[in-house]
This record gives C-alpha cells, sequence and structure tokens, in this order.
C-alpha cells in the first residue's frame, strides 16, 4: 500500500472515529428521549453518508472529463475543498427540500447534530495535532473547545433557533479570526475559504431569522 493510501486511510479513520464519540456523547448527554434520540442518530447518520455521496458527486462535477474518458481514474482523485463546498450545498438543498416538504424538522437535527459535530471537531483535531504534530490545529482546536464550553452552558437555557443563531454566528466569526490569524484552517481536512464561511453565515442566519418570523407569524 503506498503513502498516499495510508495517509487517506488514516485520514478517513480518524474522521470515522470522532464521529462516533460525537455521537456516543450525544446519546449520553442528551435529554431527549430515547426512541428520539435513537431517530435522530438515524437521521444524522443518513445525512452524513448522503454527504459523503455529495462529496463523490462533486469530484464527478470538478473532473467531469477525466470521470467520461475513465470512470474509475476519479478514485485516484483527492477531494478538495471545491467538493466539499459542493457537498455542503446538495445537502442544504436536500435538507431545504425536505423541511418544505415537512419530512424532516431540520431546526432539531440541526440542534441534535450541533453536540456531535463540535465533539467530533475536537477530537479530529487533537489527534492530528498528537500523531501528526500538526500545529495549525490549536486554533480549530481552541475554537472547537470554547464553542463545545459554551454550548452546554447554554443549550437548556435557549430555543433551538436561538440556540443555532449563537452556535452558528460563533463559529463563523472564530473562523473568520483564525483564517486572518494563521496561514490556513481546515475542517476535517479540508480548507475552508473566507468567501465560503461569510457565505456559510448569511446563508443560514436567513434560513433560521425565516423560520423563526414564520413561526412567529403562526402564533
Amino acid at each position: 500500500m503506498g503513502a498516499a493510501a495510508t495517509f487517506k486511510l488514516k485520514a478517513v479513520g480518524i474522521i470515522v472515529i470522532s464521529f462516533i464519540v460525537g455521537f456516543a456523547f450525544f446519546y449520553i448527554t442528551s435529554p431527549l428521549q430515547k426512541e428520539l434520540k435513537k431517530a435522530q442518530l438515524e437521521e444524522m447518520f443518513s445525512q452524513l453518508v448522503n454527504f459523503i455521496i455529495f462529496i463523490w458527486v462533486g469530484k464527478i462535477i470538478l473532473n467531469f472529463s477525466i470521470f467520461i474518458n475513465d470512470p474509475l481514474a476519479i478514485l485516484a482523485y483527492p477531494s478538495n475543498s471545491d467538493a466539499f463546498y459542493i457537498a455542503i450545498l446538495l445537502s442544504a438543498i436536500l435538507l431545504f427540500y425536505k423541511n418544505w416538504k415537512k419530512k424532516l424538522n431540520v431546526i432539531q437535527l440541526i440542534t441534535s447534530f450541533l453536540p456531535v459535530f463540535l465533539v467530533a471537531s475536537f477530537l479530529y483535531e487533537f489527534i492530528q495535532m498528537m500523531l501528526d504534530h500538526n500545529t495549525f490545529s490549536f486554533g480549530y482546536l481552541t475554537l472547537s473547545t470554547i464553542l463545545l464550553v459554551l454550548f452546554l452552558l447554554i443549550h437548556e437555557h435557549l430555543t433551538s433557533g436561538n440556540l443555532i443563531l449563537v452556535m452558528l454566528v460563533s463559529w463563523s466569526l472564530g473562523i473568520l479570526v483564525l483564517v486572518y490569524t494563521q496561514p490556513f484552517v481546515t475542517i476535517f481536512g479540508y480548507i475552508m475559504a473566507p468567501w465560503f464561511i461569510v457565505l456559510f453565515l448569511i446563508t443560514n442566519l436567513l434560513f433560521i431569522l425565516g423560520g423563526k418570523m414564520k413561526s412567529n407569524r403562526q402564533h
């Protein structure tokens, strides 16, 4: 097995372990009833599988000419940040559609996913720093720690919408600070560009605030 293949497998293994611990943390700490927690875990796992598929779709879109000539060759191409952005876009479209069709409570899903994401992010960066001595992991590791503590302090005192709003703004601003204070910032190995963070923040703010306004009108 080549060095590149070994590196990929190790990176994937760290991500898998990080999310398993994140899911376990959610299951242990969530105040939701047992059946609802199981349902949320199943939905989160389903959406993560979709996200992985969308990353592959992104790779195909970005390397379409190669894919047409030799479909298997696409396997050799690493999924870069552009494929990651495409996967987020496609996931957002899918979630928006399910929410619009009332097939999924997206606010509840995001609320459940917050501790999973924060714990997985913390553990991934911690392992990266310990195994590979990646000093650039320290910034995002610190941010993940602060956000995880913040989540634990406020999650019982805010509505789901307000909780997501606080965490989203805090995470986005934290990432932007890191982007401008160190050479690069990665999320699970994918480099984050400032324009993407700003667009991600604005889009989610519009969705959340729009949902809150709709809910207030209904009441």
